[in-house]
C-alpha cells in the first residue's frame, strides 16, 4: 500500500525563488508529483550559493523531489502545450506578478474551463486585487510593509533603525500558507467534485502572525515590558522565558532564590511586569556566575523553559533531531547533503524530503510521454520550435 497521503496528484509548479518552491517542495513530500516549469535559463535559484561542482544547494533544499521542464512561455506554442498539462493536473501553482499569468492565457478562468476540477495556487505579495495589487514584492518588502519589522525594532535596546533582513520570513510564512490552503481546497473537491482558486497574500499571512501586535494596534494599552530578552552567561547567551507563574516560581526555585516567589515586587503578574527589567538583572547576575550549558541543564531540570543559543551548524548537530528523523540525506548529483523534512509527523504516511534534484528542463521527455503521451519525434519537433529546452 502507497504511505503517500498525495499519491496520484499530480502539480504543475510555474514557481519560483522560495515561497512558491517552499509550498510546492512540501507536496513533493507527501507524495504529490510536482512538474517544475523553469524558462530556459532555468529558476533564479539555481544560481545561488552554495554552489557545489555547479549545483546551488540553496536550489536542492527548495526543489528537492520535483520534476523540471524547461519551457520558454514567449514562444508559439508554448502556453497550449501549458494548457494540455493542466487539463491533466489537480494543482496549478503559480507566484508571478498579478497579470503575468492571464497575459499568457494560463490564469485560473481559461484553466478552470478546461479543468473544472483543478485547484489554481495563486501566490502574491499584497493579492491579487486591491491598489496594491500590482507592486512587486519580496520578503523583506512585506516585512517592511506589515509592520513586522518596526514590532522587531520595538523589542530591541538602543536601536533607532528598523533591523536588517536576513531570514525570509514572508517568504517561507506564504507558502505554508498556500499548502494550507490547498490541502483544503483538495479536501473540498473530494466532497463536491469541484476545483477551486487560492488568491495568497504573504502582507496577509504576515500581519496574520502579528496577533497581539495586530490587536494592540486597535486596542492600544500601556507597554510595561519587552518581551524576553537575550540573558548573559559566563560564556555566552541563553533565552530563558517564564511565561506562566509556576515557569516563573520553578525558576526562582533552581536559581536559588525561593523568596522571589513572595516579593511584592514578584509575586504577581503584574508587579512581575512593573520591575522586568530588575528581575531580569538579579537572573542575569545568577547567569553571569555560570556556563550556557550549566543555565540550560538546570532550568530545563526545573521544568523552566530554557535554552542555550545555537548558530544553525550547532542545532544541526543535536541528537534530538537526529533521532527524530528532522532531516534527509538526499545527493544532488554533487555528494550527499542534508535538507529538513516536513515538521509535522504522520503515523500511517510519509512526510519527508524526496531525493530527486532534477537538472534544468531534464524531465521533460518523461512528462510529455507519460502525461500527454506525445511522440518522440512530436517532442523534438518541440525542441526544435525552442519551446522546450
Amino acid at each position: 500500500m502507497n504511505d503517500d497521503i498525495l499519491a496520484g496528484i499530480r502539480v504543475l509548479d510555474f514557481t519560483t525563488i522560495v515561497s512558491g518552491p517552499y509550498c510546492t517542495r512540501m507536496l513533493a513530500d507527501l507524495g504529490a508529483e510536482v512538474i517544475k516549469v523553469e524558462p530556459p535559463e532555468g529558476d533564479y535559484i539555481r544560481t545561488q550559493p552554495p554552489i557545489r561542482d555547479g549545483r546551488s544547494a540553496y536550489f536542492a533544499h527548495l526543489n528537492c523531489g520535483k520534476k523540471s521542464i524547461a519551457v520558454d512561455l514567449k514562444r508559439p506554442g508554448a502556453a497550449d502545450l501549458m494548457r494540455e498539462l493542466a487539463d491533466r493536473c489537480d494543482v496549478v501553482v503559480e507566484n508571478s506578478r498579478p497579470g503575468v499569468m492571464k497575459r499568457l492565457g494560463l490564469d485560473y478562468p481559461p484553466l478552470a474551463e478546461r479543468n473544472p476540477r483543478l485547484i489554481y495556487c495563486s501566490i502574491s505579495g499584497f493579492g491579487q486585487s486591491g491598489p496594491w495589487a500590482g507592486r512587486s514584492a519580496y520578503a523583506p518588502i512585506l516585512h517592511a510593509a506589515s509592520g513586522y519589522d518596526m514590532v522587531n525594532l520595538s523589542c530591541q535596546d538602543g536601536l533607532e533603525k528598523p533591523l536588517n533582513t536576513g531570514i525570509y520570513v514572508g517568504d517561507v510564512l506564504g507558502g505554508t500558507c498556500a499548502f494550507g490552503a490547498i490541502q483544503a481546497a483538495l479536501f473540498k473537491r473530494e466532497r463536491t467534485g469541484l476545483g477551486e482558486y487560492i488568491d495568497l497574500a504573504m502582507m496577509d499571512a504576515m500581519l496574520g502572525m502579528l496577533i497581539f501586535e495586530f490587536q494592540e494596534a486597535q486596542f492600544p494599552i500601556a507597554r510595561t515590558a519587552r518581551g524576553f530578552p537575550p540573558t548573559r552567561t559566563r560564556d555566552g547567551w541563553v533565552m530563558i522565558a517564564f511565561v506562566k507563574p509556576n515557569n516563573f516560581e520553578a525558576a526562582a526555585r533552581a536559581i536559588g532564590h525561593p523568596e522571589w516567589i513572595d516579593d511584592p515586587r514578584f509575586s504577581t503578574i503584574a508587579a512581575r511586569l512593573r520591575h522586568w527589567d530588575e528581575l531580569m538583572a538579579m537572573v542575569g547576575e545568577w547567569a553571569a556566575n555560570h556556563t550556557s550549558e550549566q543555565c540550560e541543564a538546570i532550568l530545563d531540570a526545573a521544568g523552566v523553559p530554557c535554552s542555550r543559543y545555537y548558530t544553525v551548524r550547532e542545532a544541526l548537530a543535536l541528537p534530538h533531531l537526529t533521532q527524530r528523523g528532522s532531516f534527509e540525506t538526499i545527493d544532488d548529483g554533487s555528494g550527499p547533503m542534508r535538507v529538513p523534512n516536513p515538521a509535522f509527523r504522520m503515523n500511517a504516511s510519509a512526510a519527508r524530503a524526496r531525493g530527486r534534484v532534477s537538472a534544468l528542463g531534464a524531465d521533460a521527455e518523461d512528462v510529455l510521454s507519460a502525461v500527454l503521451d506525445y511522440s518522440p519525434g512530436r517532442i523534438a519537433e518541440l525542441r526544435e520550435r525552442g519551446v522546450i529546452v
